[in-house]
């Protein structure tokens, strides 16, 4: 089998401090409030485990189960943040290996904190579609393929900092 190597990288600059930007990656209380509205649980060592829950919409929606898990593989707050990453509700999905997601957190002397998320998508070609945006539905409601990608994530995240709102409420 050939190695398909594809890597997404995503930037977004956010008027918000770095520990501020750690804290609503990693806490439940903030991951509940943008994208895909998932209660994110971390392990914040290396090979500590990382999961995230089910918010009420999808539990009402049928998904009762971890929506993706992974391992921490690096940990260094609030700048630098390595997981292996696979969405768990779509079983096309699941048979595809683990990713591997970053998050770099830099704070810059004039454009706020610049978030650059990469992700190795190689040999996850349904994982690859969906971060991608290639799928956007962002009409879709919880458990729907709503496919808008990390920029709509970063997008959202961005607005929830900046004005305590996200981009469809």
């Amino acid at each position: 089998m050939t190695e398909t190597k594809t890597v997404q990288v995503n930037r977004v600059y956010i008027k918000a401090t770095p520990q501020a930007i750690w804290d609503a990656i990693t806490k439940p209380e903030w991951t509940q409030k943008y994208g895909y509205s998932g209660l994110a649980e971390f392990d914040l060592k290396r090979g500590g485990k990382h999961r995230t829950k089910p918010t009420q919409e999808f539990i009402d929606a049928g998904f009762t189960s971890d929506l993706l898990d992974g391992e921490v593989l690096e940990s260094d707050p609030p700048r630098k943040l390595v997981i292996t990453w696979k969405l768990l509700m779509d079983p096309s999905l699941v048979a595809e290996p683990y990713t591997t997601l970053t998050y770099d957190i830099e704070e810059t002397k004039t454009a706020g904190t610049r978030l650059t998320v990469t992700h190795d998508v190689t040999d996850a070609p349904g994982h690859a579609a969906l971060v991608s945006g290639a799928m956007e539905n962002v009409d879709a409601g919880p458990g729907e393929n709503a496919g808008g990608g990390w920029a709509w994530v970063l997008s959202d995240l961005k607005s929830v900092l900046e004005t305590g709102k996200n981009i469809v409420g």
